[in-house]
């Protein structure tokens, strides 16, 4: 803590101190542009709010004096199963994804590195060895070879395809202004949320102007296309099959994650066609809205392939509870956003390095208090499930069973039953 009594500790306590720094860091037309969401906002508040309907059921006494909190995804040993997902530029802070990746590295975890970065692959990997290479469905098939090969040669150690997106648009609270590239007319338009955010301004003006440029998608004899020039790119392609999904995993010929699964069926298909691994996944919310939180979809999906690929969850994780919660439904780790995004927003790499220290802690905590000595123990019998929580999409629906009287309870629910 600094000396002064009236500098804030740089050090925040939860994930919600670091958005509340966040936003009176930022400029608000970049706040919102990490705001979550698309036409009501249901399903990012669902992902979060769900997992608060989870409850623990602690044991009183044999807590275990030591807790394993590694485990390894895609055959990369991590310290804790917290990774970071990618999410596209990360102008926030002007080391963006750089400075992430460090975080990550520092904590001994994986970087998801999207292909919409503000920062170049190869710097990326530099700053952590373990980082999975992010692609979607976009443009030509030779195009995503060139990505793909692009990715590989800078040492990539897998690839995430994330397929869960359709373009919705529209949000009930406003969508930012976000402009192509900061020319001078963008710059004066730009100009009184700058002032506003002195701090914030004065580190880019130190470091330089963001391009808003996706350097990822640039090609061998081009320069690199505009943030919006991508999108465009993206919307105009058209949507891959199950067999262009299956082409694409050959293609990359490594460890292939799958991002985007909510469904049984789709969870089956994916193991059919040969992926290593798939998150339950909605894209953050972003996605179609009232879509059910990934939490509530990762049970059924778990038990149906869990045993044949690994199973991540991408969406809503606030907290290391949030992780120990989704280890038990099956996850074998989980993928952090916008977390970590408050995170370097409010104090760049230390922000990061700050959010992944609080998993850990949250994590190792429940790990105590749920008396066991590893996160493999952690299971079902761990929580108190409502009956209504769990969302089976994809899956054949069950005849109803005749309705009994409910015996007496003081309390419905499965798992973690009282004697």
């Amino acid at each position: 803590m600094s000396w002064w009594p009236w500098r804030q500790n740089p050090w925040f306590e939860t994930v919600l101190e670091a958005q509340r720094r966040a936003k009176k860091r930022l400029p608000p037309s970049v706040y919102a542009a990490l705001v979550a969401g698309s036409e009501r906002g249901t399903t990012p508040r669902d992902n979060t709010d769900a997992f608060a309907e989870l409850e623990f059921a602690p044991h009183v006494a044999g807590h275990q004096p030591e807790r394993d909190l590694s485990t390894t995804v895609l055959g990369i040993p991590i310290s804790l199963p917290v990774l970071i997902s990618p999410t596209g530029v990360q102008a926030v802070d002007p080391e963006g994804e750089v400075a992430v990746a460090r975080a990550a590295a520092a904590r001994g975890t994986i970087m998801g590195l999207s292909s919409f970065a503000s920062k170049p692959v190869e710097q990326v990997v530099d700053a952590n060895p373990n980082t999975f290479y992010q692609l979607y469905w976009t443009g030509s098939k030779e195009q995503m070879i060139q990505r793909m090969d692009r990715a590989r040669a800078a040492g990539a150690k897998a690839l995430i395809a994330t397929l869960d997106w359709s373009f919705s648009v529209g949000r009930d609270w406003g969508s930012p202004s976000i402009p192509e590239k900061l020319d001078l007319k963008s710059m004066v338009t730009f100009a009184p949320e700058a002032v506003r955010r002195p701090g914030w301004t004065l580190d880019f003006l130190r470091s330089g102007l963001p391009d808003l440029t996706a350097p990822n998608l640039q090609p061998p004899d081009g320069a690199a296309p505009t943030f919006f020039g991508a999108y465009y790119e993206w919307m105009q392609t058209e949507p891959p099959s199950w067999e262009d999904v299956e082409w694409l995993r050959k293609e990359w010929g490594g460890p292939f994650l799958l991002k985007g699964i909510t469904r049984v069926d789709d969870a089956k298909r994916a193991v059919d066609i040969g992926v290593h691994a798939i998150s339950v996944s909605n894209h953050g919310g972003n996605n179609l809205d009232t879509t059910p939180a990934t939490i509530r979809c990762l049970q059924p999906i778990a038990e149906a392939v869990g045993s044949q690929v690994e199973v991540l969850l991408d969406g809503g994780v606030r907290r290391g509870g949030d992780v120990a919660k989704a280890l038990a439904l099956g996850a074998r780790a989980v993928m952090i956003g916008r977390a970590y995004l408050w995170g370097l927003a409010a104090n760049g790499q230390t922000g990061v390095e700050n959010v992944l220290d609080l998993m850990r802690m949250g994590l190792d905590s429940a790990v105590l208090g749920l008396g066991h000595s590893s996160i493999s123990e952690l299971s079902p019998a761990d929580l108190w499930i409502p009956p209504e929580f769990t969302r089976t999409l994809g899956a054949p629906v069950a005849a109803p069973r005749p309705r009994r009287r409910p015996a007496a309870s003081s309390k419905g629910g499965s798992s973690a039953t009282t004697a």
